[in-house]
């Protein structure tokens, strides 16, 4: 892999790029501080601002670093965050990485998770150079499967309460995607 770190990526509506340091306040407000959108994800809803200035300031310390990838999304028309996206794993030794997302729930239903997942999975496999990318979700959270799928990742399977949430132990529901199926869509 050639680690890039976090590059500035667009699309038609969107632009991903690095964490700032006026985005704690937005994060907050736009869904870090609603249980709608965290109610399936490994963190509970910040229940204050500052919550989400440290964790801004923990990625703008981590973003210096060129293997770790972790972009907000930007809504053209809005100019301001409105969820995230990134690397959540990484494994060298079968160049696999596994993303994760979360979107404000004004924004759900809008293609707007499946547009940026799209890019960072051509950023990924045509810039990084990797071989795998994987994601995984509760599967009471279909909608997140559904993005997946729109993706080209391929349902792997189900392990029977592997992982944890905010709602407690759950199933989770693995997708993916390898480099040599994404170059036969092209």
């Amino acid at each position: 892999m050639r680690h890039l770190g976090t590059k500035t990526l667009e699309t038609e509506r969107l632009i991903l790029r690095k964490t700032i340091e006026s985005d704690g306040e937005h994060m907050f407000y736009n869904w870090a501080n609603d249980p709608r959108v965290t109610k399936f994800l490994t963190w509970a809803a910040y229940d204050n601002l500052q919550q989400s200035r440290d964790y801004q300031q923990y990625l703008i310390e981590k973003q210096k670093r060129a293997d770790f990838y972790d972009w907000k999304i930007v809504l053209k028309e809005l100019n301001e965050p409105i969820g995230g996206i990134s690397v959540v794993n990484l494994r060298e030794d079968i160049e696999e990485v596994e993303i994760g997302y979360c979107l404000g729930y004004s924004w759900w239903h809008q293609g707007i998770m499946t547009e940026a997942f799209k890019r960072v999975i051509q950023f990924l496999f045509e810039e990084v150079g990797v071989n795998r990318i994987a994601a995984e979700h509760d599967p009471n959270n279909s909608h997140s499967g559904d993005v997946m799928k729109k993706c080209g990742l391929q349902y792997e399977g189900t392990n029977r309460q592997a992982g944890k949430n905010t709602q407690g132990v759950c199933d989770v529901a693995t997708y993916a995607i390898l480099k040599k199926d994404y170059y036969k869509t092209l």
